[in-house]
């Protein structure tokens, strides 16, 4: 079976997984199914849970009915399950079965058949939410409430992969202890860090401790802000998690939507888009939430604490036990371009995962080349009407502003920088300010970095600059 080693891994926790449940248990999950169905043969979706059961005989059987039912809407559930299926023999006979229903030649490739899957038209069957509720409540009972067949869905439920873990496996740091800048002697200046200045305040976030966390719940200076680092797709974004005065307790919901983490809000357990920053599974699907995004600067830990020498920093002191050095998370996967979990579509333009700058309007994006940026230190571009202008410094990191028409010319990484007129301009972290003027502000835009495959995978209409 060409499978990755980390899907491998996947199957060898599942099947461990699986053996701890009772025969009891498969058995009362099985009468659940039948229940539950309501626009198929009643016992559609207990066929397929059928394959991972403890008798061969009844695998075969179902195999017998599955291609004596057949549905073209099977295939998802036929792909989802198989990575769960142990038996070679099993194995062997569902992928027989796809290719003769199906015409395609993929073989034992599963990151074949999912993507020409994900790339057909497909009919939404209410037993699916029931077939993949059933499946992974034997991985994390918690599970069962993201999925129902009566939960509105803005996205394809059969692009919903499992990422490996339980629910908030990946466990999120909630109000961390920080320390002084001076204090923090395990960081090197060459260390990444995410950098953020809200009320005044300035914190940095190690990405070498988020990458295994992901997820950060803190108060900068006042402010409530909930950081999402998806080590997958490489992008680091700050929410503001009360909208409309609600407040939304987000959480790792143990799921991807192409390579993208999903969050899960505590009240409702609807899943939520990283990427957007609002629901796009359950019942706050279609209601107007989307979070606000502040901005966050990717850069080194040297040059944000000569910035800001009153800074402060995660500590160590997390709660958990982790190896926190630099590049040890997720070593194997940054270190080349491969991808983890497979995605319908990527871009040629770019490689998967070189960096760029994400520029999100009301109605488009724009992503900007890590490497173009590098060549042009202060460049001008419109988004969505917004004139906008993206300064990188000495280290590569990026800020954006609204410039309004305001025009600029070179600049060298300084907190000065000077306008086409010839007026000085002073650079922070929250806007560009009138050397002589404080009246006149240009306010910073909200833009974060991603790997180019996570983002065109999400947006394939964004325009890429390069």
């Amino acid at each position: 079976m060409k499978i990755s080693t980390h899907i491998l891994i996947l199957m060898a926790f599942v099947c461990l997984v699986f053996s701890w449940q009772s025969k009891q248990s498969v058995t009362q999950n099985r009468e659940l199914t039948v229940n539950l169905v309501v626009d198929r043969d009643e016992s559609s979706v207990d066929r397929f849970m059928a394959l991972i059961d403890d008798e061969r005989s009844e695998r075969r059987g179902a195999i017998t009915e599955i291609e004596k039912y057949w549905d073209g809407n099977d295939v998802p559930l036929l792909l989802e399950i198989l990575v769960f299926v142990q038996d070679p023999e099993i194995r062997s006979e569902i992928v027989r079965v796809l290719s003769e229903r199906t015409g395609q030649a993929f073989g034992d490739d599963l990151n074949q058949w999912y993507r020409w899957s994900w790339n057909r038209d497909f009919d939404r069957d209410p037993s699916y939410a029931t077939f993949k509720r059933l499946l992974y409540a034997r991985i994390d009972p918690r599970f069962t409430e993201y999925f129902d067949e009566a939960r509105i869905s803005s996205i394809r439920l059969d692009e919903i992969r499992w990422g490996g873990v339980r629910r908030d496996g990946i466990p999120p740091l909630k109000n961390p202890e920080t320390i002084p800048a001076n204090d923090a002697t395990y960081l090197a200046d060459s260390d990444v860090v995410f950098g953020v200045h809200l009320g005044g305040k300035a914190r940095a976030y190690p990405k070498r401790i988020l990458a295994w966390h992901e997820m950060v719940k803190d108060v900068v200076g006042g402010v409530s802000i909930n950081g999402v680092y998806c080590t997958l797709c490489g992008s680091m974004i700050i929410y503001q998690p009360d909208h409309n005065g609600k407040h939304y307790e987000l959480g790792t919901s143990g799921f991807l939507y192409r390579s993208n983490k999903l969050m899960y809000d505590h009240e409702t357990k609807s899943l939520w888009s990283t990427l957007e920053g609002k629901p796009v599974v359950g019942p706050l699907v279609g209601n107007g939430i989307e979070l606000e995004s502040l901005s966050v600067v990717t850069t080194t830990w040297g040059h944000w604490k000569k910035l800001h020498p009153t800074t402060d920093v995660l500590s160590l002191r997390t709660g958990h036990r982790r190896d926190y050095g630099e590049g040890v998370a997720y070593q194997k996967y940054f270190a080349t371009d491969d991808l983890m979990f497979i995605v319908p579509k990527t871009d040629p333009r770019l490689k998967n995962k070189d960096e760029v700058l994400v520029v999100r309007g009301d109605h488009s994006s724009i992503a900007l080349s890590a490497a173009f940026l590098k060549a042009n230190r202060v460049y001008h571009l419109e988004c969505d009407d917004q004139r906008l202008v993206v300064l990188t410094d000495d280290t590569y990191a990026n800020r954006v502003y609204k410039c309004d028409d305001v025009q600029f010319e070179a600049w060298d990484g300084s907190t000065i920088i000077k306008s086409l007129d010839g007026v000085q301009w002073l650079v922070s972290e929250s806007a560009l300010t009138q050397h002589l003027n404080d009246s006149q502000v240009l306010v910073r835009a909200a833009s974060h970095r991603a790997f180019w495959f996570g983002w065109y995978s999400a947006f394939p209409g964004t325009k890429l600059i390069q």
